[in-house]
Parts: C-alpha cells; sequence; structure tokens
C-alpha cells in the first residue's frame, strides 16, 4: 500500500518536472534562413512560423504542426503497447 502511494508521489514528482522542462524547451527558437524562405522552430519541436517570400505561410505551420501532433501521439501509442511509458518505468500501477 505505501509503495503505491511512494510511486504516486514519484509520478507527481516526475509530471511536475516534465511540465517545468517542458516550459524551458518552449524558450528556445532557432530560425532558418535558405533563400527566400524562413523557419522558425521551438525547442518543444513545434514549428513557430514558415515565411516564403516574405509571407507568412500559417497553412504550412499548421499541417506540420498537426502531422508532429499525430505522429507524437501514434509514436507514444506503440511505446505504451510495447510496456513502455510511464507504467513500464515504475513497474505498473496495479
Amino acid at each position: 500500500m505505501f509503495d503505491k502511494v511512494k510511486q504516486l508521489g514519484e509520478l507527481g514528482k516526475m509530471r511536475s518536472q516534465a511540465q517545468k522542462l517542458q516550459k524551458e524547451l518552449e524558450l528556445i527558437t532557432e530560425t532558418v534562413e535558405k533563400g527566400d524562405l524562413i523557419v522558425s522552430v521551438s525547442g518543444d519541436q513545434k514549428v513557430r512560423y514558415i515565411k516564403i517570400n516574405g509571407e507568412d505561410r500559417r497553412d504550412l505551420t499548421d499541417a506540420i504542426n498537426e502531422a508532429m501532433k499525430k505522429v507524437q501521439k501514434e509514436s507514444a501509442k506503440k511505446m505504451m503497447d510495447m510496456g513502455g511509458g510511464l507504467s513500464g518505468l515504475l513497474g505498473g500501477l496495479k
């Protein structure tokens, strides 16, 4: 019983650390220019903006971010199916 409570406490601590890391990653940005193309990406792997010939291409930004989100969800699902994820790390909370 106490092991489960301890595991839940550790899970809460890990969640808090993950949220803090997420906020820090959002602050990291890289912008690359290639000719008339400018792309800016944040450390949490989201495209901030795409500009082509000075024109902001929100449609491309949104499409890429949507695709990335879908692939991340599928990857997380695959990890869970293979016994990974937090339950795998904590030995399962039964």
